[in-house]
């Protein structure tokens, strides 16, 4: 199974639990672990600009990783996934938690 199969099954099943689970708009809680690397960190709090979320990041004891915790409030299950597929897109090394 590719990765992008791997990828297209883990959104299918965070849509269904999401829809299952919440009642829309509703808060959610995104968490990342990136390089640190200050464009990317940027690039990613940037991905949730103007969207009144609160942006927490913690490095690593080592200082190689960043945890960048996100807590906003998304219209829908599918704005979610949405917004995943920015962020793993468009920053290498990324992983989501």
């Amino acid at each position: 199974m590719s990765s992008q199969q791997n990828h297209e099954d883990f959104y299918r099943k965070l849509l269904g639990q999401l829809h299952d689970t919440s009642t829309w708009p509703s808060e959610y809680l995104y968490k990342f672990i990136v390089p640190t690397d200050l464009d990317k960190i940027n690039h990613i709090q940037n991905v949730f600009n103007n969207m009144g979320a609160v942006i927490s990041t913690k490095e690593s004891r080592s200082g190689n990783y960043t945890s960048i915790s996100i807590n906003v409030k998304m219209k829908s299950p599918e704005m979610v996934i949405e917004k995943y597929k920015e962020v793993t897109e468009n920053v290498e090394g990324v992983i989501s938690l």
